[in-house]
């Protein structure tokens, strides 16, 4: 059976819409992915036109895809299954609301909003028009993680009775983002550490405790969090940690997430500081290592003895395609992939099957993650100005 083309529509153009549609243009046959073929049919840009065509010539799309100067403009193309929201999280409500109200589906990158009161109303919008929702948290969605839950689920671990998970990075804030404009720093854009790199401490949390739970025994857990603002824009945290206990039939779980803007977990890019994450069980342990956004590399302990190191490099078109991907500056070796079409092709065979929601992160999880966020940052005392945290839908940013 021939596979099944999908008409991506992306929403943004900054730079992880680039390492986004760069990998999501590979071949899924290389991956070993064939019942989906990805196609971008279109792009927009806030700022104009112009800047949605270059990109599109950058990730190498094809020339009959259509270059829009406004999301107004995208999501009005008839040509497009699915729409990629790639802008700030702080804008991620009014896009997907945009989006879904004009009956588009969605792959919404983490945090998908910036409360749990602004995605419940997107989950209520998507249910009401009957469209596919999910945040993109492209880890979930990595082999490795799946061979994670997999250790967890089939007992390899016995009872797991701990986790810990760290995503911090040295950024030197004062220097690197002096006007505080930034959006790792900018309290109109959201920024902080917690929503934008301690998602994915919490995601490391979530699928070793809670998604690794049968569904119908799932509950929130307790949060305790300690948080420090950001001195110089005063209204975004810096320094993050969340210790949390889930409720299960075996007895409570306790996890520590932690992320920081200061410190990093992974100061030589080498492993040296040994995991970034630690699921602790009743038979032994599984380490991942730095980073937690995009591990390679696990190590298991057992009891007995067992030790087994694997390695997860992630596919693509292969050394001599003279194709690289990667974000922000750091590209990976020739021809490897970075890992963004994994969650991609989830999204894709979703519509394919008629399926409304992501396989490993459902959206009642992702409302629990939220909720839990919302919980730290009351906790810390953080809110960001009302216009961000609103619901109210058109509202313009």
């Amino acid at each position: 059976m021939a596979p099944k083309e999908i008409r991506w529509g992306i929403l943004a153009t900054g730079l992880i819409a680039e390492t986004f549609t760069k990998d999501l243009l590979v071949d899924p046959a290389t991956r070993g992915v064939t019942n989906i073929k990805h196609v971008v049919t279109a792009a927009a840009s806030s700022s104009s036109a112009d800047r949605a065509a270059k990109f599109l010539k950058t990730v190498g799309a094809s020339s009959e895809a259509k270059a829009y100067g406004s999301y107004e403009e995208l999501v009005k193309d008839q040509n497009i299954d699915i729409i990629y929201i790639a802008t700030p999280h702080s804008h991620h409500y009014q896009n997907a609301m945009l989006c879904l109200n004009a009956g588009k589906n969605v792959l919404c990158e983490k945090a998908f909003t910036v409360n749990a009161a602004q995605l419940k109303e997107l989950v209520k919008k998507a249910k009401e028009k009957n469209l596919f929702l999910m945040e993109a948290v492209w880890t979930r969605y990595f082999p490795i993680s799946v061979y994670v839950r997999e250790q967890i689920s089939s007992g390899r671990l016995g009872s797991v009775q701990r986790v810990t998970a760290d995503n911090c990075v040295a950024l030197d804030p004062e220097n690197a983002f002096p006007d505080g404009k930034h959006r790792m720093v900018n309290p109109d854009l959201a920024g902080g550490a917690l929503l934008d790199l301690g998602i994915y401490s919490l995601t490391w949390v979530f699928q070793t405790l809670y998604t690794t739970q049968p569904a119908a025994e799932r509950k929130a857990p307790t949060v305790q969090a300690a948080l420090n603002t950001y001195a110089p824009t005063g209204a975004a945290d810096e320094l993050t940690t969340i210790l949390l206990s889930f409720p299960t039939a075996q007895g409570a779980k306790h996890a520590v997430a932690t992320t920081g803007l200061r410190n990093a977990t992974d100061p030589d890019k080498k492993g040296t500081a040994g995991p970034a994450c630690r699921i602790s069980g009743e038979k032994g342990e599984l380490q991942v290592f730095a980073p937690l956004f995009r591990p390679t590399r696990t190590r298991l302990i057992l009891t007995d003895g067992t030790v087994e190191d694997k390695e997860w490099r992630h596919p693509g078109p292969g050394k001599g395609s003279g194709w690289y991907n990667g974000f922000a500056g750091e590209m990976n070796p020739e021809g490897e992939g970075h890992g963004m079409f994994w969650e991609a092709d989830e999204a894709a065979t979703a519509l394919v099957e008629g399926r409304k929601e992501g396989r490993y992160e459902d959206l009642s999880e992702s409302v629990v993650i939220m909720e839990v966020m919302d919980e730290v940052r009351r906790q810390g005392g953080l809110k960001y100005p009302e216009r961000i945290e609103s619901t109210e839908w058109p509202l313009s940013l």
